[in-house]
């Protein structure tokens, strides 16, 4: 049975702690879970959501694209001339301060010409967009003439566990206040290993259920405390949906209500995690491109024009071996290393090539630059 279909019945969530009880695998159950359900017959679910549902909020967005009509499809008379269209989205939010400051995803609010925020209550706000950020796919949005909002009490991602109920809320398809629930499948899933590699991030990933209009919500654990922000599900696979762990927004929030741009140190290479198996599979291959040296690191397969790396003098085949004396085991290690470092900090970057060891100094730039 998988756990995203067990909706609110009560019974049938009565049914599955029951069942924990009397297995042996009852170190499985998620500790928050059996601890918030009393004896009232209320679930842990409907406690979660009665403590944040009213500060989850629906986003409408309007923008206006102008586009030439193609003579093959259009009026040949009006070839040429501009046309506008209207494009409307919808997503989810929460409020995360009093007075209308709202946390969503950046694709939500993408380029919107008008944002209207509804509440749970029914309340209708105009919402500005105060800042966006591409790279981790956040954005706040702050509604006008709001006083005393309902707050979403965050959590802290670093506490999450597998295993851990994960309750998913937001409006997906314009169907509001919807709520599934799962669980915690796996942590620290990183963006490109996903397809996102225009993202900076370690997913939270749940098979709660995630749909379009669900992004911008957010997830929850069983205490009711925002742990992420749902952003996206896997088109190619059922019950795997991903989120933004809230404590990355909570370290850039502050940033993009206040309308600054969010730096991110950008190193410039195309790169794959590199071990010693990997290595000697290429060197074995009579039509290897080249030879790789055989040791834990990142492989460098491509250095970007005008980029830190291509200034620093790194190359195609380079090995990353250490960055500032911290040792690199792979692809995703050092991409945390990066975004956790300055742009224009200078950074001393250990590399194997030829078989030589190489100390070459970096200094990043901005990824949005």
């Amino acid at each position: 049975m998988k756990l995203s279909r067990l909706g609110y019945s009560i019974a049938a969530i009565a049914i599955v702690i029951a069942t924990f009880f009397s297995s042996p695998i009852l170190a499985a159950v998620p500790i928050g879970a059996v601890s918030t359900t009393d004896n009232s017959g209320i679930s842990f679910v409907s406690k979660a959501v009665d403590l944040v549902g009213a500060a989850v909020v629906r986003i409408d967005t309007e923008r206006t694209i102008t586009r030439r009509i193609d003579p093959f499809f259009g009026d040949e008379a009006m070839t040429g001339l501009p046309q506008q269209q209207l494009l409307r989205g919808q997503g989810s939010g929460f409020i995360i301060d009093r007075d209308g400051i709202i946390l969503t995803n950046a694709h939500v609010v993408d380029r919107a010409d008008k944002v209207t925020v509804t509440l749970k209550d029914g309340r209708i706000f105009e919402g500005k967009v105060s800042g966006v950020d591409p790279v981790t796919d956040l954005a706040v949005v702050k509604v006008s003439g709001a006083k005393n909002l309902p707050v979403a009490q965050l959590g802290d991602s670093d506490r999450v566990k597998v295993g851990d109920w994960a309750i998913a809320v937001g409006n997906p398809f314009g169907l509001d206040n919807t709520v599934t629930l799962g669980i915690v499948s796996t942590l620290k899933r990183a963006s490109a290993t996903v397809g996102m590699t225009d993202k900076r991030l370690d997913f939270i990933q749940t098979d709660a259920a995630i749909n379009p209009g669900n992004s911008g919500g957010p997830l929850l654990n069983a205490q009711g405390q925002a742990i992420g922000i749902n952003t996206a599900i896997r088109a190619d696979a059922v019950g795997i949906g991903f989120a933004i762990p809230i404590n990355k927004a909570k370290t850039i929030s502050t940033q993009l209500a206040r309308g600054e741009k969010v730096s991110h140190p950008y190193l410039g290479v195309q790169m794959v995690t590199l071990t010693p198996a990997i290595a000697t599979e290429n060197n074995n291959d009579p039509n290897a491109m080249f030879q790789i040296p055989e040791v834990n690191g990142v492989l460098v397969v491509r250095v970007l024009p005008n980029t830190a790396a291509s200034i620093a003098g790194m190359r195609r085949g380079d090995a990353i071996l250490e960055v500032n004396g911290e040792v690199i085991r792979d692809a995703s290690q050092l991409q945390d290393v990066m975004e956790n470092s300055h742009v224009a900090e200078q950074l001393q970057v250990r590399i194997l090539r030829d078989g030589k060891n190489r100390l070459v100094t970096v200094v990043p730039k901005d990824l949005n630059s």
